[in-house]
C-alpha cells in the first residue's frame, strides 16, 4: 500500500490504532495511551519507521511540559522528601547494578554486553552513552538494543499491575495523597469570636500580631451593629465581634488570645463585598502577598488562596501563581481595583504564549550538552532529557524573568504533553520493533532473559523497600519507579492512570538522582 510509505501517514495510523487498542479493558486493566507503543513495535517489525527526529521532538515536548507542571511543587517536595527519594534511587539503581554483576558471573556474559543490558533494561540513553564511553566497545550497544524493548514494556506492565499487586486503587491513593497535602495545608475554616480578653482590648491588630501568632486572618469586625473591613491599625474594643479565617489550629489560638467563639453573625455592609478572584495577570505572578500590599493600598483583606484543590492561608511571604483563586474582602469600589490588579480573566489565563516553551527548550538542550570532566575516564552530562527537565523545573519555579512568564495554562500543558508523548512512543516503538526479532535470533533467549531480570527484580526490591519504610503513597511510588528506571513511557502509563500530579512530581524529583547514580555504577562495572 503506497500510503504506508508516507511516514506521516504511518505516524497518525499508529496513534489512531493505539488509542483504539488502549480503550480495550481486560480484567480491569487497559493500556490506555501506552498502547501506542505496542502498535508502533508491531509496525516497526514489518519495516515501517517513524522518523527519529519525531522521537526527539516528542521527547523534549513531553519532558518540558512535565517539568513545567511539576516545577512549582518539585522543590518543596524535594526539601521534604529528598532524602527518601535519594535512598530509593540508590536501592533501585544499586540493586540493578548488583544483579547485572551477578548475572555476568552466573551466565558467563561479557561485561561490555552486560553493561549495555543494564542501560537498556533501565531505558537510559545517557547511561548508554556513558557505557560506550567507558567500555569503548560496540557490544554495549548490542546489549542495550536487546534489553531496551522489554525495558520499555516491562516497566509499563509492572506499573499497570502494581495497584492490583498491592491491593490498592488509584482512587484511594489519590485520597490519601490529598490527605497528606492537607497536613501541610490544613482545611481553612471561618469563625466569629467575641473580644473578651482584657489584654487584647485597646490594642491594634498589628500590635497583637494575630496573623503571625495564630496563622489566622481577621477579615471583618462588627462594633455596635456596624461591620467594617479592618486595617492593621484597627483597635479592638470590649464586645467587638471579629470574623477569622484560617486552619482549625488557628481558631484555638484566637480563642485564647481574643475571647470565646460566638454564633453571632456579622452582616455584609452595603458597601462591603467578598469575592473569589482569579489570578490571571502575569505581572503579579511570583509576587508575594507583602509586595502586593492590598491591605494598605485598598483596605482589602486576602483571606485564603485556592491552589490545585488546596486551600492555603495567605502569609506575607506567600507567592502568587497563575490560576490561583483568592478570596478577597473589601468595599465594592476597591474590589474593582483589586480585580483589575489580579486579572480575574479566564480567557486571558487560557491564552498560550509559545515563546517561553521554545526558549525554555533551547536553554534545556544547551544545558544538556554541557559536559563535566572528572577524570580521563569519567565524563558526566545531563543529556537531552536531563537538560530539558532540569531547565523546565527551574524556570517554572522562578515563574517570571522580566517580561517572560515561565508558565503554561493547564489545557495548553496537557495538549503539549499528549502531542509530545504520542510522537515519542510512535518513534521509540517502531525503532524497537525493527530489531526485535533479529536480536532474538542472533543471541537467543539468554540475554533477553537477563535483560528482563535486570528490569523487573530491581523494581520488586524497591517496592518491598518502600513498603517496609512506608515512605511513599502508591502514586508517588509509581512516579518514583518510572523516574528511577528513567522510563518516560512508564511515566506516560502512570499519568494516564490518575489525575493527580503526585507521579509527575516524584518522577521529576528522582530522575536526576537516578541518572547520576546509573552513570556512576556504569563506571564501577566497567572497572570490574
Amino acid at each position: 500500500m503506497e500510503l504506508l510509505n508516507n511516514s506521516y501517514f504511518v505516524l497518525f495510523l499508529i496513534i489512531a490504532l493505539g488509542y483504539l487498542l488502549g480503550r480495550i479493558t481486560i480484567a480491569g486493566i487497559s493500556l490506555d495511551v501506552s498502547a501506542v507503543l505496542f502498535v508502533a513495535i508491531f509496525f516497526g517489525h514489518y519495516g515501517y519507521v517513524v522518523p527519529d527526529i519525531l522521537q526527539k521532538i516528542g521527547l523534549v515536548l513531553f519532558i518540558f511540559s512535565i517539568g513545567m507542571q511539576a516545577g512549582p511543587g518539585f522543590f518543596g517536595t524535594f526539601k521534604k522528601q529528598g532524602r527518601n527519594f535519594a535512598v530509593f534511587a540508590l536501592v533501585l539503581i544499586g540493586s540493578a547494578a548488583v544483579i547485572t554483576w551477578v548475572c555476568t558471573l552466573v551466565f558467563n556474559i561479557d561485561m561490555n554486553i552486560a553493561i549495555g543490558l543494564l542501560t537498556g533494561a533501565l531505558t537510559s540513553t545517557p547511561g548508554l552513552a556513558a557505557a560506550i564511553d567507558s567500555t569503548q566497545s560496540p557490544e554495549a550497544s548490542i546489549g542495550y538494543g536487546i534489553a531496551y524493548p522489554f525495558g520499555v514494556i516491562g516497566v509499563i506492565l509492572f506499573i499497570r499491575l502494581l495497584p492490583k499487586l498491592l491491593r490498592q486503587t488509584t482512587a484511594d491513593a489519590e485520597k490519601a495523597y490529598k490527605d497528606e497535602m492537607l497536613e501541610d495545608h490544613p482545611i481553612i475554616t471561618k469563625k466569629n469570636f467575641k473580644v473578651e480578653n482584657t489584654k487584647a482590648v485597646g490594642k491594634s491588630l498589628s500590635e497583637l500580631r494575630i496573623r503571625r501568632m495564630t496563622q489566622g486572618v481577621v477579615s471583618r469586625i462588627m462594633r455596635d451593629g456596624e461591620a467594617f473591613v479592618p486595617t492593621p491599625d484597627s483597635v479592638l474594643q470590649m464586645g467587638d465581634i471579629i470574623k477569622v479565617v484560617g486552619p482549625e489550629e488557628a481558631m484555638l489560638k484566637i480563642e485564647l488570645l481574643i475571647g470565646s467563639e460566638t454564633s453571632t453573625e456579622i452582616p455584609l455592609a452595603g458597601k462591603y463585598d467578598v469575592q473569589k478572584i482569579l489570578v490571571s495577570n502575569k505581572e503579579v505572578m511570583n509576587k508575594t502577598v507583602k509586595e502586593l500590599n492590598l491591605l494598605q493600598n485598598y483596605n482589602a483583606t486576602m483571606t485564603r488562596i485556592r491552589r490545585s484543590g488546596i486551600d492555603i492561608t495567605p502569609q506575607p511571604h506567600t507567592r502568587l501563581q497563575l490560576g490561583d483563586k483568592i478570596i478577597i474582602a473589601c468595599d465594592k469600589e476597591n474590589m474593582k481595583q483589586v480585580a483589575r490588579i489580579l486579572g480575574n480573566d479566564d480567557k486571558r489565563l487560557s491564552d498560550s504564549d509559545l515563546l517561553p516553551v521554545a526558549l525554555g527548550i533551547v536553554i534545556g538542550v544547551l544545558i544538556g550538552k554541557i559536559s563535566l570532566n572528572f577524570s580521563d575516564s569519567f565524563t558526566f552530562s545531563l543529556g537531552l532529557t536531563g537538560g530539558v527537565l532540569t531547565t523546565a523545573l527551574v524556570l517554572s519555579n522562578i515563574g517570571k524573568t522580566g517580561k517572560i512568564v515561565w508558565a503554561m495554562s493547564g489545557s495548553a500543558n496537557q495538549l503539549l504533553r499528549q502531542l509530545g508523548l504520542l510522537f515519542f512512543l510512535s518513534a521509540v516503538g517502531t525503532k524497537a520493533g525493527e530489531s526485535l526479532v533479529e536480536t532474538f535470533e542472533s543471541y537467543g533467549m539468554l540475554l533477553f532473559g537477563v535483560g528482563a531480570i535486570i528490569t523487573i527484580f530491581p523494581m520488586i526490591i524497591a517496592v518491598i523497600f518502600s513498603r517496609f519504610k512506608k515512605n511513599f503513597n502508591i502514586l508517588s511510588l509509581m512516579g518514583a519507579l518510572t523516574g528511577g528506571m528513567t522510563s518516560t513511557p512508564g511515566l506516560a502509563a502512570t499519568t494516564s492512570m490518575s489525575d493527580s500530579d503526585a507521579p509527575q512530581i516524584a518522577y521529576a524529583t528522582i530522575y536526576p538522582v537516578a541518572m547520576v547514580l546509573l552513570i556512576i555504577f556504569v563506571q564501577i562495572l566497567s572497572f570490574l
